[in-house]
């Protein structure tokens, strides 16, 4: 690993640390966490596939049940179905229910219920898919893909966040449905993650190239990129989380906390964007907590 990849793991495994010391967490904020990240997830895991919807949009779809002018039907049963889907793993989790093909099955027949005939059954045909450097197994392979699959989930010798990239990315090539194999994927993942003890992660839809990027660099047996990629949307998960905790969690715009530092807000933006200093974008804007910038200050000799 490099440098800033070894800062990552840190990061991630000090926040881990800490947001289990935080619990249990209050109803309230349990709450409020759900709703949040339910509506990010549902948009953003959406918008990855082309819906159109935007995240206003989707929170309002979501919160009031009305349809929004000018959007298809299709794209307001994406958002109610994903959305359901969300809640559904949230469950699961909760009970640990197995990974198993019931459990992937009911999953993908909630997130295409009104959109796909074949809701919650594996394909019976080959597909091709536009610009994949390979084709998805022979449909007749599917049943032992996918208990091989299930096995490993089960007997697994990797890191949460390594089984976390594995398990997405062997689901979506070996493509068991017909349609919404990316969807599902990302709702398995953030169930494996929470069963982990791990909160769910939100993949956004403005890092869609480096999504499938580092997903075309797997189908090529390098996994490294797209476990990176997963392992920075678990730190701004964590990120998030802890900030409920509020003090030295609370996220601050970098223009505000190099006030307060002997670095200037470019000096500041060019550490986060180098992965030196921790910090995540909200709006486009850089984002870190007065503990991230102690740590980064002991570590470069300025306080």
């Amino acid at each position: 690993m490099t440098a800033p990849d070894t800062h990552l793991m840190e990061w991630i495994d000090e926040k881990t640390k800490h947001l289990e010391a935080l619990r249990p967490l209050e109803p309230d904020l349990v709450k409020q966490l759900h709703e949040e990240m339910r509506v990010l997830h549902t948009y953003n895991s959406n918008a990855i596939e082309g819906n159109t919807l935007t995240l206003s949009e989707t929170k309002l779809v979501l919160s009031t049940g009305i349809t929004i002018g000018g959007r298809t039907l299709r794209e307001h049963l994406e958002a109610a179905n994903n959305a359901q889907g969300y809640d559904l793993i949230v469950r699961l989790a909760r009970d640990q229910a197995p990974f198993n093909h019931i459990t992937i099955q009911q999953v993908h027949e909630i997130v295409t219920r009104g959109i796909l005939e074949n809701a919650g059954r594996y394909r019976t045909h080959n597909v091709r898919i536009t610009g994949a450097v390979r084709s998805p197994p022979d449909w007749q392979k599917i049943i032992p893909e996918m208990d091989r699959l299930i096995q490993e989930i089960a007997h697994n010798d990797r890191t949460v966040i390594e089984m976390t990239a594995y398990l997405h990315h062997r689901f979506v090539l070996i493509h068991p449905f017909i349609d919404g194999n990316g969807r599902v994927a990302r709702l398995l993942q953030n169930l494996y993650l929470i069963r982990s003890g791990y909160p769910p992660i939100v993949l956004s839809q403005k890092k869609r190239q480096q999504y499938y990027q580092a997903l075309r660099e797997a189908d090529n047996g390098d996994l490294s990129s797209f476990v990176l990629f997963i392992a920075r949307a678990v730190n701004e998960a964590l990120s998030h989380y802890l900030a409920i905790a509020g003090d030295r969690e609370t996220l601050i715009p970098l223009s505000e906390l190099a006030a307060t530092s002997l670095y200037s807000q470019e000096y500041l933006s060019l550490a986060a964007r180098r992965g030196l200093l921790d910090a995540i974008k909200i709006n486009d804007v850089w984002h870190a907590t007065r503990r991230a910038l102690d740590e980064y200050c002991q570590q470069h000799g300025r306080k």
